[in-house]
């Protein structure tokens, strides 16, 4: 059954940031990742193709269909795939951090492909917490939502506005945190704990002063070789799964 003019511009103000931010959702899109995220999140909208009735079906989604054009007309991507969902946003608020295990901090990474990835690369590494502060992409933008192929149901992404003073709070109670910083002690060479925070800077400043102070044990990632002149960065997503690596190695 084809969707209606209504419907279709009402499924079209998703596409705005305000209108997901009223109703307290985000949107994904393409069978596998709606499917995986309908796991873990309550899913109010379900719109599919022909070509995903039947995997809807058996999955006991209740789905509308729509043609090839009209979901053309409500994606938020580039080439509209064969599901798009609306899924109930969980509660990013978060006041302390965990003493126990590591979590990612993402210190104003604004790229959404590079917060989505980052995401995906927490998931791989068994770190269930990242937090990102308010001028990171948003962590429910469609684009980071695609990037994180499904990790987003396992891993929980949280908001500050204030990330230095949870940094402070959680060195108080006698938690490491970790930066990667330029003047930072060869990462290979390091001790590193299996508890801890490791705060990750943007592409483009690093990290901001006030998260740099709150800093117990500076890293950094090595060229190859030393000395040799090369590229002046790791894009920070390269860079987290390396210093992810770096914490979990000789440790299963």
């Amino acid at each position: 059954m084809a969707l209606s003019k209504n419907r279709i511009k009402e499924l079209a103000k998703y596409k705005q940031k305000k209108k997901r931010d009223e109703e307290g959702v985000f949107v994904a899109e393409g069978w596998k990742l709606v499917e995986e995220l309908a796991r873990k999140f309550e899913c109010t909208t379900l719109i599919v193709t022909e070509k995903a009735e039947a995997a809807a079906k058996s999955s006991g989604l209740k789905a509308e269909t729509a043609s090839d054009d009209e979901m053309g007309r409500i994606t938020l991507m580039k080439t509209p795939r064969e599901a798009y969902a609306i899924f109930k946003r969980p509660d990013t608020r978060i006041t302390k951090i965990d003493a126990k295990g590591l979590t990612l901090a993402l210190d104003g990474v604004q790229d959404p492909g590079n917060v989505g990835t980052i995401i995906r690369t927490a998931d791989w590494f068994g770190i269930e917490t990242v937090i990102c502060t308010k001028d990171c992409a948003e962590p429910y933008g469609p684009k980071v939502v695609q990037a994180t192929m499904g990790a987003l149901g396992r891993v929980k992404v949280m908001e500050t506005d204030n990330l230095s003073a949870l940094l402070k709070d959680a060195a108080e109670r006698g938690v490491s945190i970790y930066g990667t910083l330029l003047e930072g002690n060869d990462i290979t060479q390091e001790e590193l704990s299996d508890d801890g925070v490791i705060v990750m800077g943007s592409e483009g400043n690093g990290l901001s002063k006030e998260v740099r102070e709150c800093v117990s044990q500076k890293l950094r990632i090595e060229n190859w070789p030393k000395g040799r002149e090369t590229s002046e960065s790791l894009n920070v997503a390269v860079a987290t799964a390396i210093v992810c690596a770096e914490f979990r190695r000789g440790k299963r």
